[in-house]
């Protein structure tokens, strides 16, 4: 069968569901910290004085989440390489061409996926310390916002450190910023991490595969809502190896021997890769080319563009977004209305989706909890 980022995108779920889980856990703990004596008169004075004890208690999560996380990242990256290895030999042993048992001669796994799983955890490793700040400094920002606005007669300590703690909770914990200055949240920047290198085992070991069983050309599928970056590759026959560039190469038919075909090939698969495809959240596949046998398909049209399918996704980030500033609500009047919130975006989602025919994708609505 082909291999495409989509194989392994349940596998950098379950590790984002940990930070996210983790992050609900800090909201959680920092409201029950802020809220507790709210209307006592030393209140700050109170909350100043506790500032280590949640330090301690911020602290466990995170270690928590770091050795839970250092194991799932392992986990997911073998699962990833091994279905792109058994994608290899499934899509062979269906085309019946006798290269099958070659593909399924066994392949050092280890080093792909420690390489790989070092590589997301040196990406996600600052993260964890911008948590432990990130909370320390809403905590401290709460308490002076809370304690400064009955004096100047704005607000009184409660509406000032829910509407403090709701700038915090609105916005999540940052995990990482861009070159350009891009500011992602905490659970997208941990899945985008393992998405790309989720998909970079499959298809790594999908080649891999093919490779053994002597199959040196491969073709991308066309798929729904296409990029710009992956629009050029869609249908074209790329090589496994060697340099980039378009070419006719003459090749020997797949099932007659002796016999030698031209094949216009679009460049290699790492050209094509560092151009922009198989990007996460790219639907494109990678399957096998046999010279003489395969047939590139004919262009279908889409059922959505590519500004639709992001319009989705920004408004599932604003349905998780209301979930976290429910979570963060510190009476039960301030989380009705933040679920009415949530309701209205997902109403709009199924706007969206009965309009363009895109599938509806309700798990990247759910906000993850602790179990």
């Amino acid at each position: 069968m082909p291999v495409s980022p989509e194989l392994a995108e349940d596998l950098a779920a379950a590790v984002a569901d940990l930070y996210e889980a983790a992050e609900g856990v800090l909201i959680g703990r920092i409201r029950k910290a802020l809220a507790a004596g709210i209307d006592s008169p030393v209140w700050v004075e109170l909350k100043l004085a506790a500032v280590g004890n949640l330090q301690a208690a911020i602290d466990e999560v995170i270690e928590a989440l770091r050795l839970d996380a250092s194991g799932a990242v392992h986990q997911a990256l073998a699962e990833a390489y091994d279905r792109g290895q058994q994608a290899a030999i499934a899509e062979l042993g269906a085309l019946g061409v006798g290269q099958t048992a070659a593909a399924a001669t066994a392949l050092p796994t280890a080093p792909v996926v420690d390489r790989l799983a070092q590589a997301v955890i040196d990406d996600t490793g600052p993260v964890h310390l911008r948590m432990l700040r990130q909370s320390m400094d809403v905590y401290r920002d709460v308490i002076g916002r809370a304690a400064a606005a009955p004096v100047l007669g704005a607000q009184t300590r409660r509406q000032a450190a829910q509407a403090a703690f709701d700038d915090f909770a609105a916005r999540g914990v940052r995990g990482f910023v861009d070159n350009s200055g891009r500011s992602w949240e905490l659970r997208t920047y941990a899945e985008m991490a393992m998405r790309s290198a989720t998909a970079r085992a499959a298809v790594e070991a999908h080649s891999d595969r093919l490779g053994a069983a002597g199959v040196e050309l491969v073709i991308v599928s066309q798929a729904p809502e296409e990029c710009e970056k992956c629009r050029p590759w869609e249908r074209k026959v790329l090589s496994r190896t060697g340099g980039p560039g378009r070419r006719g190469v003459q090749v020997e038919h797949a099932t007659e021997d002796g016999e030698m075909v031209t094949v216009e090939v679009a460049g290699s698969l790492d050209e094509a890769r560092s151009a922009g495809l198989m990007h996460p959240n790219c639907r494109h596949t990678v399957s096998a080319y046999l010279p003489g046998v395969s047939r590139i398909p004919e262009a279908q049209p889409a059922r959505g563009t590519y500004e639709d399918s992001q319009k989705q996704r920004y408004l599932e980030r604003q349905v998780r977004k209301w979930k976290r500033l429910e979570g963060a609500a510190m009476d039960e009047a301030t989380a009705k209305v933040r679920r009415a919130r949530v309701r209205a975006y997902q109403a709009r989602i199924r706007e969206l989706v009965k309009e363009t025919g895109l599938p509806r994708k309700s798990h990247r609505e759910q906000l993850e909890t602790a179990r």
